[in-house]
């Protein structure tokens, strides 16, 4: 089993009811176990021409997901979920309905016509660093290193959007079990939260 780093973004219709039903439609995929999940962030338009302030604004997650389906398969997978909720693929780095993008599948290194793993932008793109932060706090992007200082050298200048994790009911990826959280010796002390 392997675990997957899959950024999703939308800048068209509801974006925020259309990065949740995404992040389900991954989590209720054959082979896949949901792990972790962001908040969503939002951040302006990415163009090939740059930052683009006329464009509607972008809200950016990241799901992290233990699957038995291999790079490919899981892109395609991918893909189809992509298809359904209306993504086209006229013109590159353009207004989207959905983006599914493989950022990290543990360490593999991959380039293939279809498919390069770790994603070659991931690493300067807050709007990508951030959410994958939030999701997994101890995060590295191989060959890269840490989300944390990448993000720091890159700025955050995303907005955190106040609605729940994309994932209903996440699990953080270095979340310690219940056992080994700390116990105190005063009842009526809250339990610590991860």
């Amino acid at each position: 089993m392997s675990r997957a780093v899959i950024a999703l973004g939308a800048n068209l219709g509801d974006r925020g009811s259309t990065l949740r039903a995404a992040a389900r439609a991954i989590a209720d995929l054959p082979g896949v176990r949901p792990v972790a999940s962001s908040r969503e962030v939002e951040s302006v338009a990415l163009t090939l021409d740059g930052l683009d302030t006329t464009k509607p604004r972008y809200r950016n997650g990241v799901v992290v997901v233990d699957t038995d389906l291999g790079p490919q398969e899981l892109l395609d997978a991918l893909h189809g979920i992509e298809d359904e909720h209306g993504r086209t693929r006229e013109v590159r780095w353009g207004d989207r309905t959905l983006d599914l993008d493989v950022v990290a599948i543990d360490d593999l290194v991959l380039d293939t016509t279809t498919l390069t793993v770790p994603h070659p932008r991931a690493g300067e793109r807050a709007f990508v660093l951030a959410p994958w932060l939030d999701a997994d706090p101890d995060a590295v992007l191989p060959g890269a290193g840490p989300v944390a200082d990448l993000l720091a050298a890159v700025g955050d200048d995303t907005e955190r959007v106040d609605e729940p994790r994309l994932f209903d009911e996440p699990t953080r990826a270095s979340r310690p079990t219940r056992a080994s959280r700390p116990v105190s010796s005063d009842p009526a002390a809250p339990e610590p939260t991860a």
